[in-house]
């Protein structure tokens, strides 16, 4: 006997002697044709389960588009794994009564050997993966290998679609690549840095050194594209403090970023995006109050202390003709968590 062969139960040598086991029963879908195609209707039918279910999670997310409410939110996300879910177990379901039901149901004994075989070896079990593919009758059961392609086909729809993101503006996630420091007014050098939530500008020769301002840009929601307020405001909160500059660290090409100690960075943590509003004004330092991530304001937001595993982006600002703050720019990198990245 070749260290690979394969022998029938009813074949075994005597060496193999029967543990107790009762003779093979078969099934009834093996001896009764209305028991196999019966058996074949309900594998079809889980997986058209599955196409609707594919179908009715794309539906959902065009029916329940993102909104701004929380149960708009909830309706979208729930179609959408209500799809993807039972896509998924549709077709497992369809997968394990398909190898019980019809596949090829010989019992097989297969003699232990080392695991790398010699060619042969090779050969013949590839030969047997041949079989194995024969053995699940999907080209003798045209209905099932049709409705097998379409579930395979529609299952993952529901997890891909919001990936496009274009398709529709609620789900446009180009929104968070850009802030609205990136607006400004028509014929204004930059977006004036305003307190918040009075909307009042600030003047750089108000901001005294140790003082700190939570900051949002002047009349926010008013410029075109900036219609969800509280959205905008999220992305765009800053914190201002100014110190003297002999204390600060500037990094080449950040020379210009700041304004006589003046400095302002995003309070989105970069950890899970909470707000960092803990000033510290003996050591410069800002505390996220979530997960304890500790930023040095006086080394450009460096990550001292927390899980956060990048500095605060800085916001570069300057002044405008009359002496108010203004940001000359949008913030260079992503703001928040690393996942809301974005074009530069």
């Amino acid at each position: 006997m070749s260290e690979r062969e394969v022998v029938h139960h009813d074949e075994v040598p005597d060496r193999f002697e029967n543990p107790g086991l009762e003779p093979h029963r078969h099934r009834q879908s093996d001896v009764d044709p209305r028991a196999a195609k019966r058996a074949e209707l309900q594998v079809v039918g889980l997986l058209l389960l599955s196409i609707l279910a594919a179908i009715g999670g794309v539906a959902g997310y065009f029916l329940f588009p993102a909104g701004e409410t929380l149960g708009q939110i909830r309706l979208g996300n729930t179609a959408l794994g209500l799809g993807l879910g039972l896509g998924m177990l549709g077709i497992g379901l369809a997968a394990v009564h398909w190898a019980k039901a019809l596949m090829n149901d010989t019992e097989q004994i297969e003699m232990r050997h080392e695991l790398r075989g010699d060619d042969a070896a090779r050969a013949g079990a590839v030969d047997k993966l041949q079989a194995g593919i024969a053995d699940a009758n999907v080209a003798r059961r045209p209905l099932i290998k049709g409705a097998l392609a379409g579930a395979l086909a529609l299952a993952p729809l529901p997890f891909v679609l919001p990936l496009v993101g274009n398709l529709t503006p609620d789900w446009d996630i180009t929104r968070f690549r850009y802030t609205a420091w990136r607006n400004k007014p028509s014929g204004a050098a930059g977006r004036r840095l305003a307190i918040d939530p009075t909307n009042e500008p600030i003047r750089a020769a108000d901001v005294t050194i140790g003082s700190a301002f939570h900051v949002i840009p002047q009349d926010l929601g008013d410029l075109p594209g900036e219609d969800h307020f509280l959205n905008e405001k999220a992305k765009a909160v800053v914190l201002l403090v100014r110190m003297h500059p002999d204390e600060m660290k500037v990094s080449p090409g950040r020379e210009d970023w700041s304004y006589h100690g003046i400095v302002a960075y995003s309070k989105v943590c970069t950890h899970v995006g909470c707000p960092v509003a803990l000033y510290e004004q003996n050591t410069k330092h800002l505390l996220c109050p979530c997960h304890q991530s500790t930023f040095d304001l006086a080394d450009e937001a460096r990550v001292i202390f927390g899980p956060a595993d990048r500095a605060l982006p800085q916001l570069p600002i300057s002044v405008d003709e009359e002496g108010y703050l203004i940001a000359k720019s949008d913030f260079h990198e992503p703001v928040g968590p690393s996942f809301w990245e974005r074009l530069k």
